[in-house]
């Protein structure tokens, strides 16, 4: 087989991780491929780096083609969702001065319980409060909204200040910002260079929300449906491997390599591993499935994850939620992953849309081998969204 060269932009985060795990175990070259992997400064630059034909792949936001198909923001290129690269995978953490006031007020930072933590967080917030995000169209937005919405912190004036993720520690240093919900490793790096502390993993929010998408260009997807498929079977292998519990080390040393996150591969472990530090006096705390790439179909396209995003954001913006709903249930492209990986050994659920937010446990569905169990997608609200209402 011909070795096709693609060129792929992704953001230096553990996520990029089955882009980079495809390209350097060799798994891209089993498919005939070899992925020119280009790190980009910042979320809009991967995004139009893939709108105007710089890249033909590119590890992306779930919620940017979504906004994309919305007529939302100045790029108005059609993008396909393919496959989703992860399930789960970001921090929201606080800088020190607030997590002082926060412990002065007794609350303890259970990692869990995102209720209590928006009450703590409301009590002594003060005149307001200023958040760092990675991008305005992003899971961090959404969860951060939801959140907001549903607990205490409702009542507060929080500004919202766009901050690349390798850039978040040092704004969170500089006080430009008091909290942040980003992406692994940089919540980490805000608590190794001793400038914040992490106040909750962004599952507690929603459990299993869709973090980033493997996106094309939907104009490229329909003429090059085979490099296309073999793209889309070298990640789903990589992130088969990426599941593993034996490739973590491996995993890490890989990741943290200069020319991919350039940090420490102890870093990169606690986010594979779930086993995350939260604070400079060394407090530890568990999360199971910190970040998924293979277990519960994490890779599935789901329309309903789709639906979801796009009510949300037509909520905020005046949009038609229903009609918002119909346009971003094309972007998730269950019907392409369906065709790319039906010899792959990948277990798919029979529907392509569920309730989100109904699976309170790991729950066995109809799927091609029948072996399939989804894992908790639970809301910490209790509410669930019914796509087809």
């Amino acid at each position: 087989m011909k070795t096709v060269s693609l060129a792929v932009a992704y953001m230096p985060l553990v996520d990029a991780a089955p882009l980079i795990v495809a390209q350097e175990m060799g798994l891209a070259e089993s498919e005939g491929l070899s992925l020119d992997l280009i790190p980009a400064p910042s979320w809009s630059s991967v995004r139009d780096m893939l709108a105007f034909g710089r890249v033909d792949a590119a590890h992306l936001l779930s919620p940017v083609p979504v906004a994309m198909a919305l007529g939302l923001g100045s790029v108005k290129t059609a993008l396909s969702a393919v496959s989703v690269l992860s399930a789960n995978g970001n921090v929201i953490g606080v800088g020190r001065a607030f997590e002082d006031r926060l412990r002065a007020a007794g609350y303890g930072f259970d990692f869990t319980d995102a209720a209590a933590a928006g009450q703590a967080m409301a009590d002594v917030a003060g005149d307001g409060l200023t958040i760092g995000v990675p991008f305005p169209f992003s899971m961090h937005m959404e969860l951060l909204h939801y959140w907001f919405e549903a607990t205490a912190l409702a009542n507060v004036k929080a500004q919202i200040r766009t901050v690349p993720p390798p850039l978040m520690a040092q704004a969170l240093a500089a006080g430009e910002i008091d909290a942040f919900c980003v992406g692994e490793p940089w919540g980490s790096v805000s608590v190794d260079t001793g400038v914040g502390a992490l106040l909750l993993p962004g599952q507690a929010i929603w459990n299993f929300a869709p973090e980033k998408v493997l996106a094309v260009r939907t104009d490229w997807a329909e003429t090059e449906p085979h490099l296309l498929s073999r793209l889309m079977r070298a990640v789903w292998k990589a992130g088969r491997w990426l599941s593993q519990p034996e490739s973590r080390t491996a995993a890490a040393e890989l990741l943290a390599r200069k020319e991919y996150l350039d940090v420490s591969s102890e870093l990169v472990d606690r986010a594979l591993s779930g086993h995350l530090t939260i604070s400079t006096s060394g407090e530890q705390r568990q999360v199971s499935g910190f970040v998924e790439f293979n277990r519960g179909a994490a890779t599935f396209p789901w329309r309903s994850k789709a639906k979801w995003i796009a009510h949300r954001i037509a909520e905020r913006t005046g949009l038609d939620p229903a009609a918002a709903c119909d346009a971003a249930g094309a972007v998730f492209r269950s019907d392409l992953y369906r065709a790319a990986l039906a010899d792959s050994g990948a277990d798919m659920p029979g529907a392509s849309e569920k309730v989100e937010g109904a699976i309170r446990h790991p729950t066995a569905v109809a799927s091609g081998s029948g072996t399939l169990i989804l894992q908790p997608d639970q809301f910490f609200d209790g509410r669930i969204f019914d796509p087809s209402k």
